[in-house]
């Protein structure tokens, strides 16, 4: 079980962190630097990693602490499923306490079985009220995370995300500043859209909402056009709907 950082360490570790990012003024070296110290300031985690997501779920920049890290994100990117998409989507933070129990990605699963990974937290990247992505860390034994772990990653993620969403870089021009323009979601059309396709399809909710990702990386679209062209309704009051899931 995740140690309880008394206030004065907790304070440390988070200024650590946001005294490094200060210092950065490339997103990718940024979030490089996020990922280690995050997982040297949680305990029980074996490495971590920090993207920033695009309207489609793809990735604009990305960091992790080593390759199974990468490679597992890489994965979940691949099959439009797991914890950090659900974390960036739904804009919660989502705790797995068993990989190899857990049935909400069972793509993703199968392909990390083999991997050192069977516990997972992954917190949204909020920025500004909008979810730019997802932080997560990795433990290589069941039930090392909890509740607790995630309150203490959403107490990086959140100082966290919004320097990084200021950050300039010529590596990334304007995709940044364009991705956050893009994701103005509809929390309540998104939620709506997924409650009916759980109804028409007989699916979870994790499946419901990973079949709205699926479509809106095929059409290269955002989640809540999707989901607005799922219902009938307007995603922006200055652009109409198109035609979407069935």
């Amino acid at each position: 079980m995740i140690k309880k950082y008394p206030l004065d360490e907790l304070s440390t570790a988070v200024g650590r962190i946001m005294g490094l990012l200060l210092t950065e003024e490339k997103v990718d070296h940024a979030v490089q630097i996020l990922s280690r110290a995050v997982r040297d300031s949680i305990p029980g985690s074996i490495g971590a990693g920090i993207s920033i997501l695009d309207p489609q779920a793809r990735p604009l920049s990305s960091g992790s602490t080593d390759a199974t890290v990468k490679r597992a994100d890489a994965l979940q990117y691949q099959l439009v499923q797991g914890p950090c998409l659900t974390a960036w989507a739904t804009q919660q933070s989502v705790v797995v306490t068993d990989v190899a129990a857990d049935t909400r990605w069972p793509n993703w699963s199968a392909a990390v079985v083999d991997m050192p990974i069977r516990s997972v937290v992954s917190s949204p990247l909020m920025a500004n009220g909008e979810a730019i992505g997802a932080m997560k860390i990795y433990a290589a034994v069941p039930r090392v995370f909890d509740d607790a772990t995630a309150a203490l990653m959403e107490l990086f993620a959140e100082p966290a995300a919004t320097l990084l969403s200021h950050i300039q870089t010529s590596e990334v021009p304007e995709r940044i500043s364009e991705s956050l323009q893009a994701a103005l979601y509809s929390r309540d059309v998104i939620n709506r859209a997924c409650g009916v396709l759980m109804e028409r399809h007989t699916l979870s909710e994790e499946g419901a909402l990973q079949l709205l990702m699926q479509e809106a990386r095929a059409a290269r679209s955002t989640l809540s056009e999707v989901s607005a062209a799922l219902l009938g309704v307007d995603s922006d009051p200055h652009r109409g709907t198109s035609d979407g899931l069935r």
